[in-house]
């Protein structure tokens, strides 16, 4: 064992004096923000007032009865399980085309992958293009197709709303499903689906035993990984419909935002927070778990 004289350092002591800024930096960032978070959650702090005061599950109670907070849950739950599903969907069958071997390949690839570049917001503000209630590219195919002689106000409904701000979404995820998929898509041996071919194997089924068992592991790391992300969707949101009309698109991030620096409530929007960190947390723990069985 090596050692130092002058310190009497051991080895075993220098792999923590290496993680240590690391470790500092986790703490700084993260655990003392969430540990602040969860106490703010008992308090009734507010920009409004100087002082604060702990008033234990005053705001838990308050958002468990109040009336919207079922509405959230709802609407945070359709919007995370449509966008996840349909741009894992479209994804798998633009990745399936993209792998079959024709002269556009790979231009249509790198076109696909340009949309991962964009921001959110321009997402989001290119999609009210798309859907503005008057002079909106949908509106205007609609009434060359005579399918309607008046505006229809997309963003603008709540029948609507939601429909649009989770198209924006999944147009927005399709390059990194697309990107992944492709890659696993590549890494299955050739010589596999030319057996189960000459096996009598026909498409549908060479997709169902060889290619989705193959990708497995990577199916359910894009499916997690999309259910974090699209529970942590703000910006496309906010742009697009700030939460409206109505609260049709309100999910957990705009509700936390919307009490947080529209009321000032930053007690009640820690509450919503806590619970928010949950349902990730939740997630998350399916996602190391898949991390640990692909390893072993």
């Amino acid at each position: 064992m090596i050692k130092s004289k002058k310190w009497g350092i051991q080895d075993k002591h220098i792999g923590f004096f290496l993680a240590l800024p690391g470790l500092m930096v986790f703490c700084i960032i993260i655990l003392y923000p969430l540990i602040n978070g969860i106490f703010m959650s008992f308090t009734d702090k507010s920009l409004m007032r100087v002082e604060s005061n702990f008033i234990g599950l005053r705001n838990y109670r308050e958002l468990f009865t109040n009336s919207d907070f079922i509405s959230l849950l709802i609407n945070t739950f359709i919007f995370v399980l449509f966008t996840t599903a349909f741009s894992f969907l479209l994804g798998f069958v633009w990745a399936i085309i993209l792998n079959t071997k024709f002269r556009l390949a790979e231009f249509l690839r790198g076109i696909t992958l340009v949309n991962w570049i964009f921001p959110g917001v321009a997402i989001g503000y290119l999609w009210i293009w798309i859907f503005h209630g008057e002079y909106g590219l949908i509106n205007g195919v609609l009434r060359i197709l005579n399918i309607t002689d008046r505006n229809i106000n997309w963003i603008g409904q709540t029948t609507t709303a939601m429909m649009v701000v989770i198209l924006a979404r999944i147009w927005s995820l399709l390059p990194f499903n697309m990107a992944f998929i492709l890659g696993g898509l590549q890494g299955i041996s050739m010589d596999q689906l030319e057996a189960a071919h000459i096996d009598g194997a026909g498409n549908i089924r060479t997709f169902l035993w060889i290619i989705v068992p193959e990708m497995k592991n990577i199916i359910t790391l894009i499916l997690i990984l999309g259910s974090i992300s699209n529970l942590q969707a703000f910006d496309i949101i906010y742009v697009m419909t700030a939460g409206g009309p109505a609260r049709a698109t309100t999910t957990f991030s705009i509700e936390v935002y919307r009490n947080a620096f529209k009321y000032y409530n930053f007690g009640y929007a820690a509450t919503i927070g806590v619970i928010w960190a949950l349902l990730l947390g939740i997630i998350s723990i399916v996602y190391v778990k898949q991390i640990k069985e692909s390893e072993e």
